[in-house]
């Protein structure tokens, strides 16, 4: 019996074959008389192209909510090549950061000018004039920033220096810049997402969350584990920053020196 339904379920599979193929197949004709085509064939490749619609919707761009900040997801640009004059302003982390960057700029063919103001904060560089002093006299086409790490366990951190990092921002002016966020040693009390939230898409480095190896303060990254920070910075550049510019890695450990450093003390104002 067993073999009466085998021979009968392979009449049925062969015919199905033939179905499906003359559904798909240019109309025939026999003996002057077209044969009418299946629907089969247009359900088939209507249900395919909603299908691929479907999962053209899933690659369409999104946005992507992040802390307070919205991100938006775009095309990614391409890096500008040009030779640039950098300006790097920031608080002690520049110690290590610095020399890094310095290296990049000498293998990229840019110019680095530093500013390291210990102690200072996004209040203290808003208060005074020393960044539109410094834009006024380097003229940088790129600037990078490293503040917030003496912000970290500030109380109401919105509503005390929300201001400040605004402030800073509109002295930037349209001059595109990368912002680093502090090396967090503890959890912080907001100020990475008031600079996110605040800060055009593609400007801000999180480095919250990433290994440092630190110095005896506990906080500050040694020079090694600096150097590695900022090739971070480098490799998260070209993908993931608004404006990215030539940053191809100098050999390992190669250090050099900006152009010219600037120091400001703690009770400056």
């Amino acid at each position: 019996m067993f073999r009466h339904y085998k021979g009968i379920w392979m009449l049925l599979a062969v015919a199905l074959v033939g179905f499906v193929a003359f559904s798909f197949a240019d109309p025939l004709s026999i003996g002057g008389h077209e044969l009418k085509k299946s629907s089969f064939a247009d359900v088939l490749a209507a249900e395919t192209e909603s299908a691929d619609n479907e999962s053209q919707k899933t690659l369409a761009p999104e946005t992507v909510k992040g802390t307070d900040a919205v991100v938006e997801k775009k095309a990614q640009a391409e890096p500008d090549t040009v030779p640039k004059t950098i300006l790097f302003i920031g608080d002690s982390m520049l110690d290590g950061l610095s020399p890094r960057l310095a290296a990049y700029a000498a293998e990229n063919g840019h110019t680095l000018y530093s500013v390291i103001w210990y102690s200072s904060s996004t209040e203290r560089w808003a208060e005074s004039a020393k960044l539109t002093s410094y834009i006024n006299k380097l003229h940088p086409d790129y600037i990078f920033i490293c503040l917030g790490s003496n912000e970290l366990m500030i109380r109401d951190i919105k509503k005390k220096r929300d201001g400040y990092v605004k402030k800073i921002i509109k002295e930037i002016g349209d001059i595109p810049f990368i912002w680093i966020g502090p090396p967090n040693w503890r959890e912080d009390t907001g100020i990475n997402d008031l600079i996110a939230g605040n800060v055009p898409a593609g400007s801000f480095f999180l480095s919250n969350g990433m290994s440092f190896e630190r110095r005896k303060d506990g906080a500050h990254p040694t020079v090694a584990s600096a150097a590695l920070w900022m090739d971070s910075v480098a490799r998260w550049m070209p993908r993931h920053s608004a404006h990215p510019i030539r940053m191809d890695k100098p050999a390992q450990g190669f250090k050099a020196r900006p152009k010219r450093i600037f120091i400001h003390q703690p009770n400056e104002r």
